[in-house]
């Protein structure tokens, strides 16, 4: 059975309350974590979705990403992205890291739910 975990890493309190009240209502626990060193610790532990915002100050994203899809232990792991709608080269450098899906923001926020209760259930 898939862990009913979520790892987390952004530096956004609105969108850090927004997952956490949505993971909670898709009975999901959810880890913020801060450092690209315990998300690839605890990436091991096989969570069943990993959320980056590329926008996020205390990681850098595309490096995560290339190195959590890079790894046999973690590499089957899904990963989402958010970014601002006008951030177009840094979506496309999330996908070609490996990401498996990137959002606008404003999309990322409006399917939320719907991403969460989906991963929930696998």
């Amino acid at each position: 059975m898939r862990s009913k975990k979520i790892l987390a890493v952004l530096d956004d309190l609105m969108f850090t309350v927004k997952i956490n009240d949505l993971a909670k209502r898709a009975g999901l626990t959810t880890d913020f974590l801060k450092s690209e060193h315990d998300v690839l610790e605890r990436a091991k532990e096989q969570p069943a979705l990993i959320i980056i915002d590329l926008n996020a100050r205390c990681v850098g994203a595309i490096e995560l990403i290339l190195k959590l899809k890079g790894a046999v232990e973690t590499k089957g792991i899904s990963i989402i992205a958010f970014v601002s709608h006008v951030q177009g080269e840094l979506k496309q450098q999330a996908q070609e890291a490996g990401c498996d899906m990137v959002l606008a923001r404003s999309a990322f926020s409006t399917n939320l739910p719907i991403i969460l209760k989906r991963h929930a259930a696998a």
